[in-house]
């Protein structure tokens, strides 16, 4: 029987609209094909984490006080978490977390955050509290050559900037600037969104190549996932899109 290790950073505090669904459907759709999932937490001050040794790592969202707390933490990790990005761990990283894996977070009183600096994007928070990119939003991704609609919802003040691999155009909503055409990061193993606790539930195509590449990096061996029956999610996501973009 095939297993997926994940491990889930900081569940207490980065957990910004419900962005711990993306663990609960990351479990379901591996259990419904008989792959077992084991799913450990790190939390602030906790024993050091072996990144390398997991399949997936999940990161969510935080206000900026835990952001910051949560980053000197991490901090005394930057080596190893470099070297699981380099050995090809997934990462699923959302809002706080996608900001804190770039070089920076400048807070709305100016306050720098140092990031893991582990890619090259940076991230500031716009002075006016009241101006925020928030509200639904549809990009069109790519996921191995395949294109696929993502269906989400942001929330955040912060500008991220100097995206080279974004995760998808924007259709509808904002994306990493107010201005930006772009939506997120992604490389093929890693993605980092502004797409808050919806991801996954109503993305199953996300869902799915997040458990395939992980088997297929740690069985090595190609690996074609039973299909489940997805009519539910279709339907909602048929709703949503006619909603959204009159389709």
């Amino acid at each position: 029987m095939r297993e997926i290790k994940i491990l889930y950073l900081y569940p207490d505090m980065l957990n910004l609209y419900g962005d711990r669904g993306n663990i609960q459907a990351l479990k379901y759709r591996a259990e419904k094909r008989n792959i077992t999932v084991q799913i450990d937490h790190h939390y602030l001050g906790g024993q050091a984490p072996d990144f390398s040794s997991y399949d997936i790592i999940f990161a969510g969202g935080g206000a900026d006080k835990e952001q910051a707390l949560v980053a000197t933490d991490m901090m005394q990790y930057k080596e190893n978490i470099q070297k699981a990005v380099n050995e090809g761990v997934f990462f699923l990283l959302v809002c706080g977390s996608y900001q804190l894996f770039g070089k920076y977070y400048k807070g709305v009183e100016g306050d720098i955050i140092p990031g893991l600096e582990i890619f090259d994007f940076y991230t500031e928070a716009i002075p006016d509290r009241t101006k925020r990119c928030i509200g639904n939003i549809v990009i069109q991704a790519e996921l191995n050559g395949k294109a696929t609609k993502v269906i989400g919802y942001e929330n955040h003040g912060g500008q991220t900037r100097d995206v080279n691999n974004s995760f998808g155009k924007v259709l509808l909503g904002h994306g990493n600037t107010f201005e930006a055409t772009d939506e997120g990061f992604m490389i093929k193993n890693v993605i980092a969104t502004y797409i808050h606790g919806t991801l996954l539930s109503k993305n199953p195509d996300i869902t799915d190549y997040i458990i395939q590449y992980a088997l297929e990096r740690k069985y090595g061996e190609e690996i074609e996932l039973e299909p489940l029956d997805d009519t539910f999610e279709e339907k909602c996501r048929e709703q949503l899109l006619h909603r959204f973009l009159g389709e």
